[in-house]
């Protein structure tokens, strides 16, 4: 027993204990050049910046796709007239629109859109977007140009009614050939480029802008308003008829909360549209829309002021002779506009108010219908009732209120949906 109480008192054995203290500087020694060494590495990778540049580049070749479309069909009767045809594209029409949208990489993005209605095949979109910053941005090929703000949801599938306002309409308004459609169809699809960009003011402030330069409206020979078959017609081809670009822009402020959203904006076109380049036009418009949750307000006028071609013998060709001055007016101004009041009643039911306007002034040819100074008021009252998932039945009465020919009634059943 006391030989073993001896051994604690024997407790100096424990000077191999500096053996361990060697032991301990020496794995403490290899760790120090260890940490000195990761510092290097990491800045060695990223001072050469190409590197990091490459990875979204290699990204970049995996293209993100998107497919989208709608289809509206929809049948347009005129209860007032025995043959509806005489006067307007009546019965079936079907509206269908198929998209493609590439994005490369966060500033290289293109579109291209194919178009069917009552038009035939058409080319909706097919345009390079290049995007250097928020505020510039460039979009070139074949495109809407930035006017209004009702060409912003042209689609069938994203506005309520079958048919469009009448300054925006394009073949389905009444007497379409003795007014010549409205100030600018819609959409207006044309070749060129288009420069535009979005500044960010705050929360909640922004400022758009557009400028663009396009091929712009055509007409033949001596005309006396715009040949829009030319411009959406690939049997006339899709260039330019006189060598002389058209410029446009527009700029639009915005205030934008969750509850509430205001804009209004102003637009120009301007430019020529004979093949001489001798008869030139302007078309000025102004928009508002106001957003209340989901109650929409949207105001818009446009006016169009058009040189007309008075040919060899101007007595022989219009209706009115020449003014006090003994010399004809070779002018005619188309304007018109619409306010529109769009109510969710339900999640699936939503009802709509329109008025809208068509105006023309100026000498007319002799075989034509009008006067020199002619109308349309439009009163719509319509509704949007949801079917199944995005499927969507319009419903709209119109009635239409002519300065020169009798009234008439229309009827618009539809069904759309986007995909």
């Amino acid at each position: 027993m006391r030989s073993v109480a001896a051994q604690p008192a024997d407790q100096p054995v424990p000077a191999p204990a500096p053996v361990e203290v060697p032991a301990v500087p020496a794995p403490v020694q290899p760790p120090a050049p260890v940490i000195v060494t990761p510092p290097p590495q990491p800045l060695v990778e990223v001072e050469p910046e190409p590197d990091a540049d490459a990875e979204p580049e290699k990204q970049g070749f995996k293209v993100r796709r998107n497919f989208a479309g709608s289809i509206q069909l929809d049948y347009m009767a005129i209860p007032t007239e025995k043959t509806g045809r005489q006067i307007a594209l009546d019965g079936a029409t079907a509206e269908a629109s198929l998209k493609v949208a590439i994005d490369f990489n966060g500033r290289i993005s293109a579109n291209v859109k194919m178009c069917v209605a009552c038009h035939g095949v058409e080319v909706g979109m097919a345009y390079f977007d290049l995007r250097v910053a928020d505020e510039l941005n460039f979009r070139v090929g074949r495109f809407t140009p930035a006017f209004g703000e009702f060409p912003v949801r042209h689609d069938p599938a994203n506005h309520r009614t079958s048919d469009k306002p009448l300054p925006y309409d394009m073949g389905r308004m009444l007497r379409i050939n003795d007014y010549n459609e409205g100030v600018l169809p819609s959409p207006w699809v044309d070749n060129g480029i288009e420069l535009n960009g979005t500044h960010f003011f705050g929360d909640s402030l922004q400022l758009d802008y557009a400028a663009y330069a396009i091929g712009g409206p055509r007409a033949g020979a001596d005309p006396v308003d715009f040949d829009f078959k030319m411009s959406r017609s690939g049997e006339s081809y899709y260039v330019d008829n006189n060598s002389r670009p058209v410029l446009g822009g527009q700029i639009v402020a915005s205030i934008v909360t969750p509850k509430l959203t205001w804009s209004a904006g102003v637009s120009m076109m301007r430019g020529t549209y004979d093949p001489e380049h001798k008869l030139r036009f302007s078309i000025i418009g102004a928009h508002m829309v106001l957003r209340a949750k989901d109650v929409f307000l949207r105001l818009e006028y446009l006016t169009r002021r058009t040189k007309m071609s008075l040919g060899e013998d101007p007595m022989e060709r219009f209706k009115y002779g020449p003014g006090a001055n003994g010399e004809f007016d070779p002018y005619m101004v188309k304007d018109g506009g619409y306010a529109e009041l769009e109510i969710p009643i339900t999640s699936r039911l939503t009802v709509l108010a329109r008025e809208d306007a068509l105006r023309r002034r100026g000498n007319v040819v002799k075989n034509s219908g009008l006067r020199s100074d002619s109308v349309i008021l439009r009163h719509t009252a319509g509704v949007a009732v949801g079917l199944w998932s995005a499927l969507r039945l319009k419903v709209s009465y119109e009635y239409y209120d002519f300065s020169d020919f009798e009234n008439e009634s229309v009827i618009h059943l539809g069904v759309v949906g986007p995909f």
